[in-house]
């Protein structure tokens, strides 16, 4: 039952984003037709349907999960140090327009895959790498398909960049002192 709901959140989740990832944009497209805010609405809600069977699935088959490789204890350090960052490329795509944006030109998938690739790295077990490689695939996907997209230009403010920076590490903050251990029963610190 496990897999089974995790491959479904699976394919919600990401069939969704890459739909969105490739789909052919103009006059005449889905968003088109249906209208920008039923489409944003279903695609909101397909995704979370996904996320959920996702999270869900994984809590499930995780337990019972062949595991394939023992990480060396000096990877929680390094996925200690690669977290933080990962947070500050999350933020940095809701804050305003700042130096971190530019240079990365889609920071939220760059969190995603450093996100992913410390996750790949703590975790040996089947679940563990499904869940994340597949957020570490889909990250580099969509990359290259933002590439072929024309990318607005930025006028990056410093401000952006310490919202970023600040909020990245309250985020980590919480996560590493509380959230993390509570939600997923698993602390992150030695």
């Amino acid at each position: 039952m496990g897999y089974a709901v995790f491959a479904a959140g699976w394919a919600l989740f990401f069939g969704t984003h890459l739909f969105s990832a490739f789909r052919a944009r103009g006059e005449g497209d889905l968003p088109s037709r249906m209208g920008a805010g039923a489409y944003k609405g279903l695609y909101s809600l397909i995704s979370l349907a996904g996320l959920a069977g996702l999270i869900y699935g994984y809590a499930q088959i995780r337990p019972d999960a062949p595991v394939f490789y023992e990480p060396p204890v000096f990877v929680r350090h390094i996925v200690l140090a690669l977290m933080p960052i990962a947070l500050i490329l999350l933020a940095a795509a809701y804050a305003p327009a700042g130096h971190i944006r530019k240079l990365t030109r889609h920071p939220m998938l760059a969190g995603i895959k450093l996100w992913a690739f410390a996750h790949v790295c703590a975790n040996g077990d089947l679940a563990s790498l499904l869940l994340f490689g597949s957020f570490l695939a889909y990250g580099v996907i969509d990359r290259i398909a933002q590439k072929r997209r024309p990318q607005p230009e930025i006028s990056p403010k410093l401000l952006g960049d310490g919202i970023a920076v600040v909020a990245g590490l309250i985020a980590f903050g919480a996560i590493a002192h509380g959230l993390h251990p509570h939600l997923f029963g698993v602390s992150v610190l030695p």
